[in-house]
């Protein structure tokens, strides 16, 4: 079938509005009608990559409603709505096994390599291989995806808001209430109030911690940071996190931290500000030239834990069912998480928009189809 979707072409550039041709799927795979679509800052790192493989079609976030299934498939139907995940998983691994769906390593080959699971694309033009992105490649009307990046939503689930629930959404909430499990009554302090910082701050205050510290140098972060669940603010470029934080539980530190931000500097804030017996949970990709600096004296005795956390542990299609239903509840906040609607002609201006450090970054920009 012939649909319209925007290509790289090449690294750094500006994506182009194309025809291209999609394949029918395979019988482990989905044909999905994509109606939205997030812009997400992993995005542009993409767009900005050179091992990205080009011609590709980028968008790792995105829903829509299935209009074909492969032969095999029996989760979901022509008709329903889903929610798409970048990180399927086979199932059978050791990990898939422990229900650590999110350390199975099937998708990552492909996914480097700019395929479906099978090694194969089904995009092409002229005759030419167009690369998938992340297995999804949302930023086109119409996407074949794998069986387990479908998670069906409630009839009621609006798209719009639902494309938000595979990436960001479901990373910063996992962070808390799967990596950290954030308990009832507890501290906790997030530092960086970006789209998976933020929802690492609904994560806490789902979980019922009755403490959450913003940790961020963007005042305008800070200040969103209140409405969706932060009770206290800190601006690290004008005080000292680590003690701030101790400031504010008694000398002790947090129970639990969260680091989204991506920087070393906060992550060993984080572990600092976290008191004896905490957990500290690393989220944020750090730079690989980059070194974590923690202090060594008495490091044994402090019995903290310190976390990585990759997409938030989320088992993607219990845990994004589980957000969609916090959403009709009026528990998980996301249409405050729409900055703006756009189509998809206009991508090129919500990926400018990145490059602008004064831009809000607490939400998306959302291609509506």
């Amino acid at each position: 079938m012939r649909m319209k979707a925007a290509v790289m072409r090449e690294v750094g550039k500006p994506l182009t509005i194309e025809q291209v041709e999609l394949a029918s799927p395979g019988p482990n795979e989905v044909l999905v009608k994509i109606e939205a679509s997030g812009v997400c800052h992993s995005d542009m790192n993409s767009l900005m990559d050179t091992s990205t493989p080009t011609p590709s079609i980028l968008g790792h976030e995105g829903a829509g409603i299935v209009v074909g299934i492969g032969s095999n498939v029996r989760h979901v139907k022509a008709g329903d709505k889903v929610a798409l995940s970048w990180v399927p998983f086979c199932g059978v691994c050791p990990f898939c096994e422990q229900g650590q769906v999110h350390l199975c390593e099937i998708a990552f080959g492909p996914m480097f390599d700019g395929t479906l699971l099978d090694g194969t694309s089904r995009l092409s033009q002229a005759g030419q291989k167009l690369y998938h992105y992340s297995l999804l490649s949302t930023f086109a009307e119409f996407a074949v995806v794998a069986e387990r990046s479908c998670v069906k939503l409630p009839d009621e689930m609006p798209l719009i808001q639902a494309s938000l629930l595979g990436c960001g959404v479901a990373t910063g909430y996992g962070a808390a209430v799967n990596a950290a499990k954030v308990t009832p009554g507890s501290s906790v302090a997030i530092f960086g109030i970006g789209g998976v910082g933020i929802n690492a701050i609904q994560g806490a205050r789902i979980a019922g911690a009755s403490q959450i510290i913003a940790c961020d140098v963007k005042p305008k972060n800070l200040e969103l940071a209140r409405a969706y669940g932060a009770t206290h603010t800190i601006n690290v470029a004008e005080q000292n996190a680590v003690q701030a934080l101790k400031d504010l539980t008694g000398g002790y530190g947090v129970q639990f931290a969260i680091d989204a931000s991506g920087n070393t500097n906060a992550g060993s804030s984080a572990w600092q500000g976290t008191r004896k017996g905490g957990t500290t949970v690393v989220v944020g990709a750090y730079d690989p030239k980059k070194e974590l600096s923690l202090p060594a004296g008495g490091f044994h005795r402090v019995g903290k834990t310190l976390k990585g956390s990759f997409y938030g542990d989320v088992h993607p299609l219990r845990d994004i069912a589980t957000l969609a239903q916090l959403y009709l509840d009026g528990k998980l906040m996301l249409d405050e998480l729409i900055l703006e609607k756009i189509q998809l002609e206009d991508i090129n201006k919500a990926f400018d928009s990145f490059h602008d450090c004064n831009c809000v970054n607490v939400g998306r920009s959302v291609i509506v189809f």
